[in-house]
């Protein structure tokens, strides 16, 4: 009888594990390494603890993106800074080897989309909109849109194997008006976990304290030590919610939207599948109402 038993239970943990839905499969392409972790960076670090997979993919290798520092040296740089800010969010990075402001939309590059998209098996994939002020981004955009249908193609990238359904496709968050503004549908709550996104995008050193405060004009104001620079960093007020994103909060959070500090919002594109509201809670699991 107690073998039974023990088997029986057995049977039912059996039943019960084949019966979960396997773990989501998120990629987020974005045009330089550290552009994902801006844009995504939260809300990976909630998928990560929830135990789905995240890819952060840089089109290019961000050689040209520093004061004083360029080509193979700069490329190296920025690409073990990738690795690390990986660790920290618990995601894979990986850095593709396309030149930094030379991105171009060609079929080439269209195909290494695929294929990264194909071969993580992606339920979800994020990426620039395509009015924006750095070319790479526009030109990182117009690439993942060309591939949103051609990754269910079986002739297209024929060495790697089609998926059997169009994932859904993100836009990330970003302020430029024209011709069309961002249009929030999905907003993600990270306020506990903005000290933890902060810290991973410090890992990109020569972005956050050298490069872009060169380009603003604040490189001096930037603090020596380690903890400092958290302090420094996490006060440039990111993922503050605008007018447009609290009032999207409020569709998913109720009356909570009012506390949430730090948010991460998406705009569902066109050309993927089209998710409904119980699919989106699939998706996003740390929004209320999922089941997950």
């Amino acid at each position: 009888m107690r073998r039974v038993l023990i088997s029986f239970c057995f049977l039912l943990v059996a039943a019960f594990l084949f019966a979960q839905e396997r773990p989501l499969n998120v990629i987020v392409i974005g045009a330089h390494p550290d552009d994902p972790d801006g844009d995504f960076g939260g809300t990976a670090i909630l998928l990560a603890e929830m135990g789905h997979n995240v890819k952060f993919v840089s089109l290019t290798n961000g050689d040209a993106g520093h004061q004083s520092r360029g080509g193979g040296d700069l490329a190296r740089v920025r690409i073990a800074e990738a690795q690390e800010a990986g660790k920290r969010f618990g995601v894979e990075y990986e850095v593709l080897d396309n030149h930094d402001g030379e991105l171009m939309p060609t079929l080439e590059n269209r195909k290494k989309v695929i294929r990264q998209i194909r071969e993580w098996n992606a339920d979800v994939v994020l990426t620039h909109r395509t009015n924006d002020y750095h070319p790479d981004h526009r030109y990182t955009s117009i690439l993942v849109q060309d591939a949103a249908y051609m990754v269910i193609v079986p002739n297209v990238v024929p060495e790697a194997a089609p998926l059997k359904k169009n994932p859904v496709f993100l836009y990330v968050q970003d302020y430029f008006q024209k011709p069309t503004p961002f249009e929030p549908q999905i907003a993600v709550d990270i306020s506990e976990v903005y000290e933890q996104k902060i810290y991973g995008m410090a890992a990109h050193a020569s972005q956050f304290f050298e490069w872009l405060p060169w380009t603003s004009g604040r490189l001096d104001q930037v603090p020596e030590g380690e903890k400092e620079r958290l302090e420094w960093l996490g006060a440039r007020r990111y993922n503050v919610p605008t007018p447009e994103i609290r009032e999207c909060l409020e569709l998913w959070y109720g009356d909570k939207a009012k506390e949430i500090t730090h948010a991460e919002a998406f705009e569902i594109c066109e050309y993927g599948r089209q998710p409904d509201k119980e699919e989106i809670l699939k998706l996003f699991p740390m929004l209320p109402g999922s089941t997950d």
